[in-house]
C-alpha cells in the first residue's frame, strides 16, 4: 500500500502532498501472504488462551496479568528500530488476548449484548482510524515507522480484535450459528475485500482494514470450534492444547520469517 493510495472518495488522497514523511524503515510487515496466514493464527490463539486463561486463574487475574504482558510487548515494539518479526508478532498476540478478555469482560461482567459492544467496538474502529487520518493524511500501514502514527497503528490493531470478537461470539453464541459455520460464513466475507480490491478497484487501504477485521472472527470461531465440548459443538480438544498448538505453529512462522527479513540483509551488507 502506498502513500499514493486514494480512497473511494473523489480526489481524497490517503497521504497528501504536504503531509509530512516519517523517516526511518516500516515497523509493519510486509502486507502479504505469510502475513495473513500468521494474523490468523494469532487470532485463534488469543481466543483459546484468553478462555483457558480465564478459567484456570479466574477473570481479575487473567485480565491484570495479560494487561502487563500486552505493555511490555507493546513498550519492547516501540523501542524496536525497525519491523523485528518476533518483537512484532508478540505484541500481535498479546493484543489478541487482551481484546478478547476485553469484548467478553464487557459481555459477561458488565452484561452488555454482542450486538451493543460490536457496535461501540467498531465506533471506536471508525474513530481512531478518522483520527489517525486527520492527523497523518494516511492510513497505509507502510508508513508506519514509530511516534504517533504507531500508537495510532496499535490503537485501531486493539479495537478491531474487540470488534472481531465481539462479532464472532454474536454469531457463534447470541445468533445460535455455532462455531464452525460461523468460521465458514467468516472464511468466505474475508474473500470480498480482496475480490472487492481486484475486480471492483475497491481502495487498498479499506480492503486491508476490512479483511483485518473479519480475520479476528475467522481464526476465533475455528479456534473455539476445536477446543471447545461436542455439547457446544466442538471437538473437544480443549483450549489449552489447542492454544499450545498454535503458539508453536506461530513461533515456527515467526521463525521463518524472521530468517527470510535477515537474508535481504545479507545480500545487501
Amino acid at each position: 500500500m502506498s502513500d499514493t493510495t486514494t480512497t473511494g472518495a473523489p480526489g481524497l488522497r490517503l497521504r497528501p502532498p504536504d503531509a509530512p514523511a516519517v523517516a526511518g524503515p516500516s515497523k509493519v510487515p510486509a502486507v502479504t501472504a505469510s502475513f495473513w496466514a500468521v494474523k490468523v493464527l494469532t487470532t485463534g490463539m488469543g481466543e483459546t488462551t484468553s478462555d483457558y486463561l480465564a478459567r484456570t486463574l479466574g477473570p481479575v487475574p487473567a485480565v491484570a496479568g495479560a494487561a502487563v504482558l500486552l505493555a511490555a510487548a507493546l513498550a519492547a515494539q516501540a523501542r524496536a528500530d525497525r519491523y523485528r518479526p518476533a518483537v512484532y508478532w508478540a505484541a500481535v498476540v498479546m493484543v489478541s488476548v487482551f481484546g478478547t478478555m476485553a469484548a467478553d469482560v464487557a459481555h459477561v461482567a458488565l452484561g452488555v449484548p454482542y450486538a451493543a459492544s460490536a457496535t461501540a467496538f467498531a465506533l471506536a474502529l471508525a474513530a481512531v482510524l478518522g483520527l489517525w487520518h486527520r492527523l497523518e493524511g494516511t492510513l497505509a500501514v507502510d508508513t508506519v515507522r514509530g511516534g504517533r502514527r504507531e500508537v495510532l497503528y496499535w490503537a485501531a490493531v486493539m479495537a478491531t480484535f474487540a470488534l472481531g470478537t465481539a462479532v464472532g461470539d454474536l454469531t457463534a453464541a447470541t445468533l445460535g450459528w455455532g462455531y464452525l459455520p460461523s468460521g465458514l460464513l467468516f472464511a468466505a466475507l474475508i474473500a470480498v475485500p480482496a475480490l472487492g480490491h481486484r475486480v471492483l478497484r475497491l481502495p487498498p487501504v479499506l480492503a486491508f482494514w476490512w479483511a483485518y477485521v473479519l480475520t479476528r472472527p475467522l481464526g476465533a470461531c475455528f479456534a473455539d470450534w476445536a477446543g471447545v465440548g461436542p455439547e457446544r459443538g466442538g471437538l473437544g480438544l480443549g483450549t489449552g492444547p489447542v492454544s499450545l498448538v498454535l503458539a508453536a505453529v506461530i513461533a515456527a512462522a515467526v521463525r521463518r520469517l524472521a530468517a527470510g527479513a535477515r537474508r535481504p540483509a545479507r545480500a545487501n551488507a
